[in-house]
């Protein structure tokens, strides 16, 4: 059961209402007309819609054991209704867990779910529960995905209580990055809901249901970045309020009061974070009205995200240790242990105490041992200070000597930490995979990162043409600085990469040729890439070149990146 809770990525989940295993029995047709979503209405009732069914549609007879493809085993039906179900699988080849949704190949929403399916597949963004197979056989259409244990619904997590706004600001930054990098391929979710997003214990998020949710179910949208962009909305407000921005009660979130509107998550709650409270009312349906500055509503997951990264960071909460209780001395050490009982009502003979030892080394042969060690400490500072003083006479001469140039020895001075203005992608050959998560790898947050995209068949970016440089991350220190350490940490082990300098009359560098000054060798990085300098480097603008990738966990599939980026000078 603690698998089907954490765990189950079933695209035809319900989340606020009735579930689907509740309403097996139940006669439901659609049809093959396609649910029409609108704007503000998508999932603002949380309620009233049918889950896809096809009048002729007949469950095909699977059972526990049952094997597709001769790889993945049946282990458990999650849901089952009309024609339809999902399972948790067991990937056979590759051992491990996965889910099953299986539909007949005359289902009426087959053919929209294979296609769908395959083009998540080909975004392969790991801030998504990835497809990892979509094949029509034996006259069924299965759609194979990752099966998380140790992830849980956002409904979940919103029963225990609202987040705290540094919680929040993740959520909200993280799913609103995602479905923008969807929605630059094509791909849009229209069923974002609290039991669509999962958070893993390392605390990412991860969306399931990417298009396949929408093609099950039938729906389609005039607007789909806009009705997106309003289902993270109304997931921030949840979170800030632990209620649900519309009338209704859904996924297990008590709605707003009837007759009210749209109230503002600090005028909800107490103690909600002003700046999260006004990034809630930009993103949901609202004839553009915001908390107090009335700015302009964000339409699309691109203008949400933005907006997210230009409000100040908010950090994690401090860590709080509480104050040891007062030390409390026990029966024994008060001096109770041991006295007789009492007879006949009257207290017994007090304990006598015991005689204190006599101190110690009093005796004629701790005398002798104490003189002995006083002679060896006296023996002992003066051979130090002998030493000490021919150390002293040796510097004088080496610093009154003409080749002496630094005091004390020469010593470098140690280095400190160098502000990084922003961090951009390096992608000189073609467009970027991905430049609004480059600021994500000098955040000083080892949770987040840059990832690269994702090649099948060669570790050097798929062979391309267009990859031929490689890709990596570019810091602009602000101005000319002197460099003489780099340390980063990658997003994944097995990455080739090195470390370059521009000159430092370079101006915004973007070609390869740019970076002239070669800090590093490229070299497999197993999980930290360390640049030590002997002699600082004058530059402005300082690159992370990965020229290969390594495998994605994926069999032929190959990715990388960068989760944090920090240089030292002087």
């Amino acid at each position: 059961m603690a698998e089907r809770s954490t765990a189950a990525v079933d695209v035809a989940d319900t989340s606020g209402e009735e579930p689907l295993t509740a309403q097996a029995g139940k006669a439901t047709d659609d049809g093959a007309e396609a649910e029409k979503v609108s704007g503000g209405e998508a999932d603002a009732a949380g309620n009233g819609e049918k889950p896809a069914a096809g009048p002729d549609a007949q469950p095909p007879e699977l059972h526990s054991g049952h094997k597709l493809a001769r790889r993945y085993r049946l282990e458990e039906c999650v849901t089952r209704l009309d024609g339809f179900s999902s399972w948790r699988a067991v990937d056979e080849k590759l051992r491990r867990a996965v889910g099953v949704h299986i539909l007949p190949a005359d289902h009426p929403r087959a053919r929209p779910v294979l296609s769908a399916a395959r083009s998540s597949a080909l975004l392969g963004d790991p801030r998504f529960v990835q497809v990892l197979d979509a094949v029509e056989e034996n006259d069924l259409v299965y759609v194979v995905h990752e099966w998380l244990p140790d992830a849980t619904e956002l409904s979940t997590v919103f029963a225990g209580g609202p987040l705290e706004p540094h919680d929040a600001y993740q959520l909200v930054s993280q799913v609103s990055q995602a479905m923008a990098a969807a929605h630059r391929e094509g791909l849009a979710h229209l069923r974002i809901t609290p039991g669509s997003v999962l958070r893993t214990e390392s605390g990412q998020y991860r969306i399931r249901g990417l298009a396949v949710m929408a093609a099950l179910r039938g729906i389609s949208c005039e607007h789909p970045q806009r009705t997106d962009t309003e289902a993270i909305g109304a997931l921030l407000y949840a979170a800030l309020t632990q209620r649900w921005p519309y009338e209704n009660d859904a996924y297990g979130l008590t709605g707003l009061p009837k007759g009210v509107g749209l109230i503002a998550p600090d005028q909800v709650r107490a103690g909600v974070h002003r700046g999260l409270s006004e990034l809630a009312m930009r993103a949901l349906v609202n004839d553009g009205a915001t908390a107090s500055r009335q700015e302009q509503p964000c339409t699309t997951p691109e203008e949400l995200a933005k907006a997210v990264a230009a409000m100040p960071r908010i950090r994690p909460p401090e860590t709080s240790f509480t104050t040891p209780p007062p030390y409390q001395r026990t029966g024994f050490q008060q001096g109770s242990y041991g006295q007789p009982p009492s007879r006949n009502g009257r207290p017994g003979r007090p304990v006598q105490p015991v005689p204190a030892p006599p101190p110690p080394l009093h005796s004629r042969t701790g005398k002798a041992l104490k003189w002995s060690v006083s002679a060896l400490l006296i023996a002992a500072l003066g051979l130090g200070s002998w030493q000490l003083a021919d150390t002293l006479l040796k510097g004088e001469k080496q610093s009154d000597s003409p080749g002496s140039s630094q005091p004390g020895g020469g010593e470098k001075p140690a280095a400190k930490p160098l502000q990084i203005e922003k961090a951009t992608e390096f992608s000189p050959l073609s467009t970027p995979f991905a430049d609004a998560q480059a600021p994500n790898a000098v955040d000083g947050d080892a949770g987040t990162a840059w990832v690269t995209g994702r090649f099948k068949g060669m570790a050097n970016f798929g062979n391309l043409p267009s990859r031929a440089d490689g890709s990596g991350i570019i810091v602009d220190l602000g101005s000319e600085k002197k460099v003489s350490g780099v340390k980063v940490s990658m997003y994944r082990p097995g990455q080739t990469a090195e470390v370059l300098a521009a000159d430092p009359s370079a101006s915004a560098p973007t070609s390869l040729d740019a970076f002239s000054q070669r800090l590093t060798k490229a070299n497999k990085v197993d999980g930290e890439l360390t640049a030590s300098l002997d002699k600082p480097v004058r530059t402005r603008y300082v690159l992370i070149h990965i020229t290969e990738l390594p495998s994605d966990g994926t069999p032929d599939w190959f990715r990388g990146g960068i989760s944090e980026i920090k240089v030292t000078g002087s």
